[in-house]
């Protein structure tokens, strides 16, 4: 085998964690090559950001870039079933830090962060499949095929895989898990939402519970643009009679809420309507010898609370300190620092993705007396912030909710 290139991190994959992490180390002084199997900009779902995410992104040095591209503003997050309404406003939180965030369209904000990384001296190479790996050596190796179908050999020290959904090293290394949730089917797609509503807020992303079934919702994200990402989520046979007419069954099934086909009225459906099944996954290791999986290429929970960019760019920024100390000779524990360190937040997350669909989260966010304290503090999880072990519905995140929520039933 003849080596074409060598770096001493190779990272799979351009989006948000793989170019935050390429920044972090090569603003540490690490050569970082970046292999995308896509050319930029793509579309991606993951729309909503949270304000946890914006940490990252200024850690990373990328919060100028983001903020002059004039993605949408975004303060929180309103959820509504039927007559229900609430609203959370992420600066009235628990946590200190960052309140605020944005909407964006992936393929823009990610080609955003790229490009970014670029600047920052990140090798990016577009349009490379990873289709092979050899973690026997004392150096990684990649097996590479570009756009004209020649096969490439990368070396590096140490390979981080930021694949998302493609879970390239997954794959490759059969570290495929169960996730342990049902499977669950998203439809969506992009809008001319058209939205006349003087009272609707763009500023946030709108949550719908479906009408008469409480583990469906709808998401509904408003873009800078006049243009929204709108999405159902139910189970596979909820579909069934609309068979691969995935268009019609997003507007049938917006029709079956009052609220939402009233704000819609309007909308024009003028583009592809996407599906995604089984997205939640789970692997038997974040790490192993020369390697560490980031963001989605690792876990990946629901998209009802906005997470997987957020837990994508902790996974890049613990990844990169770890990396750096390794680098260093120092000792490094990737089981303490990495695995678990990430997997506590991922475990917030967990108990509200759970209590999401089991009906308990809608008992307490709408419940009528709210505590300003407890909803702070509910608001700082919503917000991203769901490693803050000063909040106890993150340190004792199952216990605190599951009494929160017997108290509100």
């Amino acid at each position: 085998m003849t080596i074409n290139q060598t770096s001493k991190v190779l990272i799979i994959g351009a989006g948000p964690s793989g170019s935050i992490a390429g920044a972090l180390l090569r603003n540490k002084g690490y050569q970082v090559t970046i292999l995308e199997r896509q050319q930029f900009p793509r579309f991606s779902i993951g729309e909503s950001l949270l304000p946890q995410c914006m940490e990252f992104i200024q850690q990373a040095g990328m919060m100028e870039a983001v903020v002059e591209a004039g993605f949408q503003f975004k303060n929180g997050a309103v959820f509504v079933c039927g007559n229900r309404h609430t609203e959370f406003y992420f600066e009235d939180k628990f946590t200190d830090g960052i309140g605020t965030t944005f909407q964006v369209q992936r393929g823009r904000f990610d080609k955003v962060l790229a490009d970014e990384a670029v600047r920052m001296g990140v090798d990016i190479h577009w349009l490379m499949d990873v289709v092979a790996t050899d973690f026997s050596g004392e150096r990684p190796k990649l097996t590479v095929k570009n756009q004209a179908g020649d096969t490439l050999y990368y070396e590096a020290d140490f390979v981080l895989d930021a694949s998302g959904f493609g879970r390239i090293l997954p794959r490759l290394l059969d570290l495929e898990s169960p996730s342990g949730f049902p499977v669950r089917q998203a439809v969506f797609g992009h809008i001319e939402d058209r939205i006349e509503d003087a009272q609707f807020d763009r500023n946030k992303i709108r949550v719908t519970v479906h009408p008469e079934h409480g583990d469906i919702w709808y998401w509904l994200i408003p873009f800078s643009n006049g243009r929204s990402s709108v999405g159902v989520v139910a189970k596979p046979e909820f579909y069934q009679a609309w068979g691969d007419d995935y268009d019609r069954a997003l507007q049938d099934i917006i029709q079956q809420d009052q609220n939402l086909s009233q704000v819609l009225k309007n909308a024009v459906f003028d583009d592809k309507i996407n599906t995604i099944i089984g997205y939640s996954a789970n692997v038997k290791s974040l790490f192993g010898k020369g390697y560490a999986l980031l963001g989605n290429a690792g876990e990946f929970l629901d998209p009802v609370f906005s997470s997987g960019v957020t837990i994508a760019m902790k996974s890049a920024v613990l990844a990169a300190d770890i990396l750096d100390r390794q680098f260093k000779n120092e000792p490094v524990d990737w089981e303490k620092d990495y695995a678990l360190a990430l997997q506590r937040g991922v475990d917030t997350f967990r108990v509200y993705v759970d209590s999401w669909y089991d009906g308990r989260f809608q008992d307490v966010i709408f419940h009528q007396n709210p505590d300003p304290e407890i909803k702070a503090m509910i608001s700082s999880i919503l917000a991203g912030y769901a490693w803050d072990e000063k909040n106890p519905y993150v340190k004792n995140a199952r216990a605190r909710f599951d009494t929160l929520a017997e108290l509100c039933r």
